[in-house]
């Protein structure tokens, strides 16, 4: 199994040690535009692998993309942050074209893989590689909901004072501040509903928290969060390789799921060797249906922008 992370900052660096670790991939390629950045990185994670008990084999690449020829999965976390004064605009045109440009790279050495998008804005930018690429649906898979829904456990735990294990709980919508709804009422605690652990103004907290939690980090780090982020790639990266089925909350093509179409956005979906599989119906009542309607129009909006390029 051959695996391939594009972008070696800190987000991307993460999800191949993390890729390391689990032992997910015989070969995995760290790529990256700036010279000697995957090639640094990858020999230090290879000098822990005798400390850590892994044999994943890791090479880093400075754009040199005949190095991830023949990868199974591809993990693109390319990129750059909204830096002040930037309108949202020039950051989807800036990170479209290097999104585009990874895909169609990517695509020319292993017309097979699977490709995960971390980059952002990332709903924006999974409609864009789907549509760029011409992958079968299946074959794209943003992972925002992954961990959104990470995040909303945490805070859920801690107003409850429990494990993070012990909790289901899903984020579904778009991966943005505004867009994302945590799904406090199917949310359970070793089968109770945590509705009935948590008072309503804890838990409204809770997903007001839940929403707002990569700006909280950024705010508290001065840059984006990148071990969650990391990790929640490399979770994704498992359950494919492995095919373990799994149902996890993915930004994933809707073609009338959930009353929407023409759009990328996190549902609930069953991940395999192929990507995802099949669509899981959470039966929305009216009021989460109204928010999932409100933030797939929120993406849209963002979506618009790709015309222009």
């Amino acid at each position: 199994m051959k695996v391939t992370v594009v972008g070696a900052g800190a987000v991307g660096a993460t999800c191949a040690d993390n890729i390391a670790r689990r032992q997910l991939a015989t070969e995995l390629v760290l790529l990256d535009i700036k010279e000697g950045l995957a090639e640094g990185k990858s020999i230090d994670m290879m000098q822990t692998a005798t400390l850590l008990g892994f044999n994943t084999k890791i090479i880093g690449s400075t754009n040199d993309y005949t190095k991830t020829a023949g990868s199974d999965v591809v993990v693109i976390t390319s990129g750059i942050p909204r830096k002040p004064g930037m309108t949202r605009e020039e950051l989807i045109g800036i990170n479209a074209g290097i999104v585009k440009g990874v895909t169609e790279n990517i695509l020319k050495h292993s017309p097979n893989a699977i490709i995960i998008i971390i980059s952002n804005p990332m709903d924006t930018m999974t409609y864009l590689a789907l549509k760029s690429s011409g992958l079968p649906k299946n074959r794209i898979i943003g992972m925002g909901g992954i961990l959104d829904s990470s995040r909303f456990k945490y805070y859920l735990s801690q107003a409850i004072n429990c494990s993070p294990n012990d909790l289901l709980a899903n984020v579904i919508g778009g991966h943005g501040d505004t867009t994302m709804i945590p799904l406090h009422r199917l949310a359970t605690m070793q089968s109770s509903p945590v509705s009935s652990l948590l008072d309503k103004t804890t838990l409204d907290k809770v997903v007001a928290d839940t929403m707002v939690g990569g700006a909280t980090l950024t705010g508290l780090l001065g840059t984006s969060a990148w071990y969650a982020p990391g990790a929640a790639g490399a979770d994704l990266v498992e359950n494919i390789v492995r095919d373990q089925k799994r149902v996890m909350p993915c930004c994933v093509s809707l073609e009338g799921e959930y009353g929407q179409s023409d759009i990328c956005l996190g549902v609930p979906v069953v991940i395999g060797r192929n990507g995802w599989e099949k669509i899981i119906d959470l039966k929305l009542n009216e009021e989460e249906q109204a928010l999932f309607n409100k933030s797939a129009d929120a993406v849209r909006n963002m979506n618009t922008v790709l015309a222009t390029l």
